[in-house]
């Protein structure tokens, strides 16, 4: 059984950095696409970041140059460092897994952690 459990946000003030996890419970990563979304309230999910299993990035532009994603294998560990953090960034943030290269649809991923909540002002 996959499962997803993201931790990390909280509330900080524009500027600011913060840095969010995700631990993944699967049995065997492999070929992988696994991706931070964001959905703030009255909005549409949006992708945010994604890593596959080769170790290339893409982002969305409002957050290039700002956010980097990573992921630990050994940790099956998904990260997402967040820099000079904006009101707009405000969102409940989700990582999302799918054993596929990566595509920017929500709708293309299996499985979703519950969500965690960061706040910038």
């Amino acid at each position: 059984q996959v499962q997803l459990v993201e931790s990390g946000g909280a509330s900080v003030e524009p500027g600011k950095s913060l840095g969010l996890s995700c631990a993944m419970s699967v049995d065997t990563l492999g070929t992988f696409c696994v991706g931070w979304f964001r959905q703030a309230p009255g909005k549409e999910r949006e992708g945010v970041a994604a890593i596959d299993s080769d170790g290339s990035t893409n982002y969305t532009d409002s957050v290039k140059g700002r956010f980097s994603i990573s992921v630990d294998n050994a940790k099956n560990t998904l990260y997402l460092q967040m820099n000079s953090l904006m009101p707009d960034d405000t969102a409940m943030y989700y990582c999302a897994i799918r054993w596929a290269s990566c595509s920017a649809a929500a709708a293309d991923y299996n499985y979703w952690g519950q969500g965690t909540q960061v706040t910038v002002s």
